[in-house]
């Protein structure tokens, strides 16, 4: 059992082919399970879970081009009255485009116990999530994404939102409503969950000013806010600064946000430990917004600019006041050149890590690292034309051995015009948010689906035991 913990679920899956007894030691100590939701899994269901019973996790996924036999609510029923209610603590749904509300209900009144749902690419609507919430008490992560059962709120918000009555969710701490046409419909939700810790609303149409008013209202302990490709202005920025516990934010291509949101927000967030800015180039949020949250956020570790354009004026000031200041990222900043550079160098003694990306440094800025910045570990350039690999080599020298440092020139042709450089960092930051999330998702294979042949087996299990044990030496 202590070899199986430490395999990956395709190591587990191709050894729990080999013997008996592997197999039966492969059911007993897997809490990971992922099956392909098809019409046929209701049938499949009690002999899978009967075998699988230590199961704590659960992933149910369809294919894209199978969504016409996805899992039904026929279905659902069934696996609903398999599943090991009372160890289950997450469940996953995609592409169930067959499910309807009765359905999701039907497998949430069969896992009272689950912690976290994830639902993505689904048919049923916002309604479904009412029997979800009067089922599942515990439940404390809830992700919302790309739902295809939401009705048209445009022009009608307040009409839908009224019918849709979502009770108490005191257990709620994080909700992430993401590439939702219609996601006004769980400001209700929302608005019910008074405990809530974390909440990301990412890509959603619709007005965003007032129903954060009234989240902000219902939910005053918010202390992480991820807000991405939405309605937004300073007055949505205001009605968040009441959530005094904040500590992170995010705002993402927010285009209608000003440097008089940001100071709504540093006047009241004095908790404030990552702010990540990206401004789309529309020089709206600069030194004034920025002077701000150095003056009201002392405790502030890390800072990410895409598209924003600080000075000297106000980089000097994030230096002398927000002395924790740790992490730092510079991307696309027209105005960011060598006199902010040496500006850091002298001011930020606690900075670790630097990133500059598509700035007018050179070598002249980038030399006052040599005697600068004492705490700095790691510096990332890419796209710094003015920046030779000489500078670089004596940074490494200068520093010694535990400083890192990697430079990536690309020529004027590969980088494109300014306003695309922006679009390329900024799709380069969310594709290394991705990456990240799929790096630590740890789902099994398939267990519903074809059996391996012996030779791909045989492959899985050697290179399994070549990553525990090396290669043999040469004969």
């Amino acid at each position: 059992m202590v070899v199986f913990a430490s395999l990956s679920p395709a190591e587990r899956y191709a050894c729990s082919l080999t013997c008996s007894r592997w197999k039966e030691v492969d059911a007993a100590t897997r809490h990971r399970l992922s099956l392909d939701a098809r019409a046929a899994l209701g049938h499949a269901a009690p002999r899978i879970f009967a075998r699988f019973t230590a199961v704590t996790k659960l992933a149910l996924r369809c294919a894209r081009g199978c969504g016409a036999d996805s899992l039904s609510d026929d279905g659902a029923a069934q696996v609903a009255a398999a599943l090991p209610s009372e160890r289950l603590a997450r469940l996953k749904l995609r592409g169930l485009r067959q499910l309807s509300d009765d359905g999701l209900a039907s497998l949430a009144g069969a896992t009272p116990a689950i912690r976290k749902l994830s639902v993505a690419s689904c048919s049923f609507g916002p309604k479904a999530f009412v029997a979800v919430l009067r089922s599942c008490p515990l439940l404390e992560d809830l992700s919302v994404k790309r739902l295809r059962g939401l009705p048209d709120t445009a022009g009608a918000t307040a009409t839908i939102t009224e019918e849709i009555l979502f009770p108490p969710a005191s257990s709620l701490r994080s909700v992430c409503l993401k590439d939702l046409y219609s996601a006004l419909c769980f400001v209700p939700l929302v608005a019910s969950s008074p405990n809530l810790r974390s909440l990301k609303i990412l890509r959603c149409s619709g007005s965003w000013d007032l129903p954060l008013d009234i989240i902000a209202a219902r939910a005053p302990g918010l202390v992480e806010l991820h807000l991405e490709k939405l309605q937004i202005g300073d007055r949505g920025l205001a009605t968040v600064s009441a959530c005094t516990n904040l500590e992170v934010l995010f705002l993402v291509k927010t285009p209608e946000c000003t440097d008089a949101g940001i100071i709504s927000v540093a006047e009241k967030c004095h908790k404030l430990r990552k702010l990540h800015i990206d401004g789309w180039r529309t020089n709206r949020i600069g030194d004034h917004g920025l002077m701000a949250v150095a003056r009201g956020c002392p405790d502030l570790q890390e800072l990410v600019l895409i598209g924003v354009n600080p000075t000297v004026k106000s980089l000097r000031m994030l230096g002398e006041h927000c002395r924790s200041l740790e992490r730092l990222a510079l991307c696309g900043c027209e105005t960011v050149g060598d006199d902010e550079i040496i500006c850091l160098a002298e001011r930020c003694a606690a900075l670790k890590k630097l990133c500059i990306k598509g700035c007018p440094v050179s070598d002249r800025g980038m030399g006052a690292l040599n005697g600068g910045c004492p705490s700095l570990v790691k510096v990332k350039l890419k796209r710094c034309r003015g920046v030779s690999y000489e500078c670089v080599e004596n940074l490494k020298v200068v520093r010694g051995g535990s400083f890192s440092i990697s430079l990536d020139v690309v020529s004027e042709h590969d980088a494109g015009s300014a306003s695309e450089n922006a679009v390329l960092e900024t799709g380069q930051v969310q594709i290394t948010e991705l990456t990240d999330q799929m790096a630590a998702m740890d789902l099994p294979t398939n267990s519903a689906g074809a059996q391996p042949s012996a030779n791909s087996r045989m492959r899985s299990v050697m290179s399994a035991l070549r990553r525990r044990f090396g290669n043999p030496p040469p004969l």
